[in-house]
């Protein structure tokens, strides 16, 4: 905003200055740069196993989440196989028809995988998948390849 030498201020002022609209975008997109980054941080950190036969899963209504630490969590909340057992339940009186997904960090031992099927399948879940990370079918080994020929030499 310029001032003008001259005797006539009663001229009207067309300009229009967005200096402050661009610094208060700036600062919304900090503000939601810095709130996604945040939420992000507070996801359950599960490293998938890989395999090569995997395709893409249909979201779920029942997600069982098993850590490193063997520690279960249903739909991203801290839980057990009995709270697990109870929300089946109730949501089985409801109508709802579940499909589980179970997602298990690659070192949890195969029998904590094993429990959560059995656990969902007695409750009457019938159809469940197993979450993994894709890899490319190029990078994929066969099975009995050359690391079972190594160990048996």
């Amino acid at each position: 905003m310029g001032a003008k030498m001259g005797g006539d201020d009663d001229d009207v002022m067309a300009e229009i200055n967005i200096t402050p609209m661009v610094d208060i975008i700036l600062v919304l997109l900090i503000i939601f740069m810095v709130t996604a980054s945040v939420i992000n941080k507070q996801a359950i950190e599960v490293e998938l196993p890989s395999a090569a036969t995997g395709g893409p899963t249909e979201t779920t209504s029942l997600g069982i989440h098993i850590d490193k630490d063997g520690a279960w969590y249903l739909n991203g909340e801290p839980s057990g196989p009995e709270g697990i057992r109870a929300f089946i339940r109730t949501e089985k009186e409801s109508g709802s028809d579940l499909m589980a997904l179970i997602a298990a960090d690659k070192q949890t031992s195969h029998g904590e995988v094993v429990t959560a099927i059995d656990l969902v399948k007695q409750e009457g879940v019938l159809k469940f998948a197993i979450n993994i990370d894709p890899i490319s079918p190029t990078s994929a080994k066969k099975p009995g390849g050359d690391e079972a020929s190594e160990a048996l030499q």
